[in-house]
């Protein structure tokens, strides 16, 4: 069996190892307490990783045993996935780079504004009925009602760094003047501020401030943070099968080159 025939074997199982890290990315973002409640990218990252992985395994098999045409079939297959990766890794973070949390006075949690983050973004949760789903699902998780064991004093609780998803969504924001109780339960002031986050809350533990636009920027920022990491393992994983699959290339060619040369030497004995 010529040498880069092994070459090609070998590289090609790197290259299901390399599947591992884009799967792994798609599945941490689909078990998260926030992203299962969000379905947006999770299951494209998924299906992208397995098909690197049978790819690869195509590859791995027809370099091992010279099988020409699935070699093929591999370079042409792992170049589209290669640039699907690509854009996914480029979409990914253009649509992240967006949206940052503001400082209020005396607070030491942030407050979000859904007007600082990627249309893209914002539509997935501007929708009636995509937000009712998102809605009912952050409604059901421990989010909010855990504040309520962890802060008892008002002063304990703003000077807490609260996850942007307990910011936006578990209390009013700090620009309509509630004044605190507890972490989810405030009095309104006689003056009610028009904003409609404002008229939102309610201290109805099911609802909350899960209607308002600060709760859908909330898990918007917190998308951003977990797809930013996913992103940077998508990144090394692609990095890595373009080196693969230049080797592999150059591999690939090499065979043929013996092949060709052994067909020849053949020919004259």
């Amino acid at each position: 069996m010529p040498l880069s025939n092994n070459v090609i074997g070998c590289i090609n199982f790197i290259t299901v190892l390399l599947s591992i890290p884009v799967i792994g990315a798609g599945i941490w973002l689909a078990i998260g307490t926030v992203n299962s409640c969000v379905k947006i990218l999770q299951w494209p990252v998924i299906i992208l990783g397995v098909l690197i992985l049978l790819v690869g395994l195509a590859g791995f098999i027809g370099g091992f045993w010279r099988i020409t045409w699935l070699l093929v079939v591999y370079l042409v297959a792992m170049l589209v996935l290669i640039v699907l990766l690509g854009i996914l890794v480029g979409f990914i973070y253009m649509v992240t780079i967006k949206g940052a949390g503001h400082p209020e006075p005396s607070r030491a949690y942030l407050e979000y504004s859904l007007q600082d983050y990627s249309t893209w973004l914002r539509r997935r949760v501007q929708r009636s009925y995509k937000w009712e789903r998102i809605r009912t699902c952050l409604s059901t998780t421990s989010i909010c009602p855990e504040l309520n064991q962890r802060y008892t004093l008002a002063l304990d609780f703003f000077n807490a760094h609260l996850d942007p998803i307990q910011s936006g969504c578990c209390k009013p924001p700090t620009k309509c003047g509630f004044t605190f109780v507890n972490p989810t339960y405030w009095i309104s002031p006689i003056d009610m501020s028009a904003d409609m986050d404002c008229l939102q809350w309610s201290n109805d533990q099911n609802t909350l401030c899960y209607s308002c636009d600060s709760c859908k920027a909330g898990l918007l920022a917190n998308i951003k943070v977990d797809w930013l990491k996913a992103d940077l393992f998508l990144l090394l994983a692609l990095i890595g099968l373009i080196i693969v699959y230049i080797i592999g290339c150059c591999a690939f060619r090499n065979a043929e080159t013996e092949d060709i040369f052994r067909k020849y030497k053949q020919g004259y004995t």
